[in-house]
């Protein structure tokens, strides 16, 4: 039988992270008692989204250029490239305000068991923006979990070769196994201030 337009709402709701089936209903009946001042706004802001934001062919972040504002921006630091998992956590460092580098956002980190291997992650592209730029720090801010750690260790190994270039990461101030993008400001500040160099 086929699932009733309200069900397949809750249905592709739920599918958002952090949304179970319960929330999923309630969003999913707010938004149908509301459909003039919730849903039709959000209808017209998703399919706005959908056609203008893109994703930034040089670091992966997303906006409505590309080159994104922060590649395109020529008052940041272009000697370093910030290496982080998702573009939650280039948000998070941007909302805070103390990095004035670039990024380079992955796409996630190694993983096994979810079939994430080098090739599904932007690291390629890293090694190609060193190569190329006038790169001098790169700062792995990848999370501390097994994933993020391993993750970190493959990229430095890539980088051992490139001698003019400084690799650092995050203190280990950072709670084993945090995400960086969860962090409260001041850890994440003080491990950002006192990173390390791995190479």
């Amino acid at each position: 039988m086929e699932s009733s337009a309200i069900e397949k709402l809750i249905i592709d709701i739920s599918k958002l992270p952090g949304l179970g089936r319960r929330s999923a209903q309630r969003i999913a009946l707010y938004l149908l008692k509301n459909k003039d001042y919730s849903l039709l706004p959000l209808i017209q802001t998703l399919k706005h989204s959908h056609e203008k934001i893109i994703e930034c062919k040089i670091c992966g972040n997303v906006d409505m250029l590309d080159p994104c504002n922060i590649c395109s921006n020529s008052k940041r630091d272009l000697n370093s490239i910030c290496v982080i998992e998702d573009v939650s956590d280039l948000w998070t460092f941007e909302r805070i305000g103390f990095y004035k580098g670039l990024y380079h956002v992955l796409g996630g980190s190694l993983s096994a068991i979810n079939g994430i291997g080098t090739e599904e992650l932007s690291i390629k592209k890293l090694i190609k923006r060193i190569e190329k730029g006038n790169i001098k720090e790169v700062i792995l801010a990848l999370s501390t979990t097994m994933e993020g750690q391993t993750t970190s260790h493959v990229i430095g190994d890539k980088l051992n070769d490139y001698k003019n270039i400084i690799v650092t990461r995050l203190a280990q101030g950072i709670p084993i196994g945090g995400e960086v993008h969860y962090l409260d400001e001041n850890t994440l500040n003080t491990a950002f201030q006192s990173r390390k160099k791995i190479i």
